[in-house]
């Protein structure tokens, strides 16, 4: 019913927003005469945040349009290498010869996105600095608004599944990079490998910011996780698709309930950040208003998750603790990072994580016990917070560097 309600309340706000947004463009464009009437650019402000507010945010697009490659500009074509009813395997191919490609010698990397309530393209900063020394792939994951009810269900282990497919198609000379909530099923997915002896083994695995042992340094969203019952989750947070999007009656955690709880966490700190908005406008800082508008842009577009894929995670990652417990089983195959050997590790934390606090990432050191001490590197990123490991000046001045120098390394 809350879904239906959010839909009915956008559909109610549709015209407002169009007449704010109108009303914006009539009070700056120099052709108007309203935009020469005084206090023009005080109203046209007022217009544009309430605009911004009420506005429906669609997916980005990563737009990489090109990237500088030995200090050459090469152009970036995405390609869709690999397609599943709710995952795409994205391909940022270089726009060069086959020869040329080859000559650069540059290491394949899959960057495994989360799939938590934001769609791949926040780690466009992420993408647009490894795409200078190496080939990436990014798993783009699918709304499940949009998954008709007829592809199925999705759960935990079909994304293990999906990222064991996509390993498989990249290998063996692979590195794998996986931020936040994909550290866990990313890290059970090469156990299980390892555990089968696969071939087609990665080289090394990159893990930043996850979850891996939630009991460590709780944040937040940790103890929410842990305070409420899994029946709360299952009556409290799990809605119908509504019947005008393809994934009609599909049950889903629905993406503006992820994005409340978001914003819940700061809240001055966004009504701080509409509010400086609103003042670069008055003032023309039209510099300071576009960063804000690209941030939130990314911020603001978010996602349904499949209702068995969010429950499991919740339950086996956030209140079983069953990966550091050594309890998960995935279709009898008990999860053993003991058993990987030949991938080498890198651990990646912010200081000031608080989403997943100090400490939950490192802890894959001891699950790996047997991957060998010259395999195994961590890192710790002094006053950086959880979306700084990956994206903006700490990420790409302090730890990109590491992630390719650990990378060549391991080649």
């Amino acid at each position: 019913m809350l879904y239906h309600m959010h839909e009915f309340s956008r559909s109610l706000l549709t015209p407002l927003v169009q007449f704010a947004e109108t009303s914006a463009k009539l009070f700056t464009n120099p052709v108007s005469p309203f935009a020469h009437a005084p206090f023009a650019q005080r109203i046209a402000a007022g217009y544009e945040l309430m605009y911004r507010l009420g506005k429906d945010y669609e997916k980005p697009n990563f737009d990489v349009g090109t990237v500088l490659v030995n200090e050459k500009e090469v152009a970036i074509v995405e390609e869709v290498a690999i397609t599943k009813p709710f995952c795409r395997l994205l391909h940022f191919k270089k726009d060069l010869s086959d020869k040329e490609i080859a000559a650069l010698k540059q290491p394949t990397v899959l960057l495994v996105a989360p799939l938590s309530g934001h769609h791949s393209t926040l780690l466009r900063d992420t993408v647009t600095v490894l795409l200078a020394d190496h080939d990436v792939y990014i798993t783009d994951w699918t709304d499940a608004r949009m998954v008709p009810g007829s592809e199925g269900a999705f759960h935990l282990h079909d994304y293990i599944f999906y990222v064991q497919d996509f390993i498989r198609s990249l290998g063996p000379n692979l590195h794998v990079i996986s931020v936040c909530q994909p550290t866990v099923p990313v890290l059970a997915a090469i156990s299980l490998m390892a555990s089968a002896k696969d071939p087609k083994l990665p080289k090394s695995m990159t893990m930043m910011g996850g979850p891996i042992d939630a009991r460590i340094s709780p944040t937040e969203v940790n103890n929410l996780a842990t305070e409420k019952p899994f029946s709360w989750f299952e009556n409290t947070v799990i809605y119908t698709v509504p019947s005008n999007y393809p994934g009609a009656g599909r049950k889903v955690y629905p993406g503006f309930l992820q994005h409340a709880g978001f914003v819940a966490m700061n809240p001055n700190r966004h009504a701080q950040s509409h509010w400086d908005f609103y003042m670069h406008l008055r003032k023309g800082d039209n510099e300071s208003a576009e960063n804000h508008r690209k941030f939130y842009d990314e911020y603001n577009a978010v996602l349904d998750m499949p209702v068995d894929y969010y429950l499991e995670t919740i339950k086996t990652v956030f209140q079983n603790f069953s990966l550091p417990l050594g309890t998960w089983e995935i279709d009898g195959k008990l999860v053993k990072p003991k058993d990987i050997e030949t991938v080498a590790l890198f651990t990646i934390e912010g200081e000031l994580d608080d989403i997943s606090g100090p400490g939950q990432t490192k802890v894959a050191h001891d699950l790996c016990s047997s991957i060998p001490a010259d395999k195994k590197r961590h890192f710790t990123a002094e006053k950086c917070g959880h979306y700084g490991i990956f994206s903006g000046r700490r990420w790409r001045e302090m730890i990109a560097p590491k992630i390719t120098e650990f990378i060549k390394a391991n080649a």
